[in-house]
């Protein structure tokens, strides 16, 4: 079953933006702000604190299994 919310104090700004696209799109700007929570909710962004985490972990894991002599080789063999 459909839920309510009720959101306050939207700055002047913010609201007539989401007037002027719910107009511009034939919706109400309650239609409006559901289809931006929709995208909101289903967006495949990562949060960065765990893409900078995971990144650590790789670089932990990779660190001086290779010298720059063996990268550099392995750069020159793969150009034709």
């Amino acid at each position: 079953m459909p839920k309510s919310i009720t959101i306050r104090d939207i700055p002047d700004d913010v609201y007539e933006k989401i007037k002027k696209q719910a107009e511009l799109h034939h919706r109400s700007i309650n239609s409006e702000v559901i289809v931006y929570l929709k995208m909101l909710a289903q967006s495949n962004r990562r949060d960065p604190d765990q893409v900078i985490t995971h990144a650590k972990k790789l670089k932990q894991k990779a660190k001086g299994t290779l010298s720059m002599e063996e990268i550099q080789q392995a750069i020159d063999e793969g150009r034709p």
